[in-house]
This record gives C-alpha cells, structure tokens and sequence, in this order.
C-alpha cells in the first residue's frame, strides 16, 4: 500500500474505523510524541481485554485479545486472537469480529 496523502480515501476510511472503534469502548492515547505519533487503544469488557497498536497507516499495526481471567498469571495473560497488518485491516477486524 503506498503512503496515503491527507485527504486519500485510505486515509479517510482509517479515520471512520478509529470513531467506530472508540464508539465500541476503545479508549486511544499517543504513545509518542506528536501528532501522528503511533497509537495505543484498549478496551476492558467482562470477558476481554483488547489492545490495539496503529504504528502507521500503512504498516506496523497490530490487535491482540486476551480472555480475562481473575488470577494472576505470570507474563500476562495469553493472547487468544492476535492481527496484523495495516490500520484499516486491523481496525476493521477489532471493530467488525471482536464483539463484546
């Protein structure tokens, strides 16, 4: 995929996934500084924790789902779904197969 500009229709359906995404509960934060640094979003529903890492549109995009557990377990608890790939494919997923 090549480097999308400001207003190319890449760009643009990223941006309608990230609203929906933080319309199903994601929260986001920039883990870097400025304005298109990379971004962190999670969710906690009673049976998941969902983590998505958007490191840029075209690459470097990753979502993982980990099954909530009330014991503490060493490492972290274990992923069950993981994808990656670019913004729109990860954002899409989470947004469209990882319901609640």
């Amino acid at each position: 995929m090549a480097v999308p500009g400001a207003d190319s229709p890449d760009l643009a359906a990223a941006k309608r996934l990230l609203d929906a995404a933080k319309q199903v509960g994601f929260s986001f934060a920039r883990i870097a500084p400025g304005p298109d640094g990379p971004l962190r979003g999670t969710r906690q529903t009673p049976h998941w924790v969902d983590e998505i890492y958007l490191g840029g549109l075209a690459d470097s995009c990753t979502a993982l789902r980990r099954r909530r557990s009330s014991l503490v377990v060493p490492g972290g608890l274990p992923v069950a779904q993981r994808v990656s790939g670019d913004a729109i494919e990860v954002l899409h997923t989470v947004v469209t197969e990882w319901l609640t």
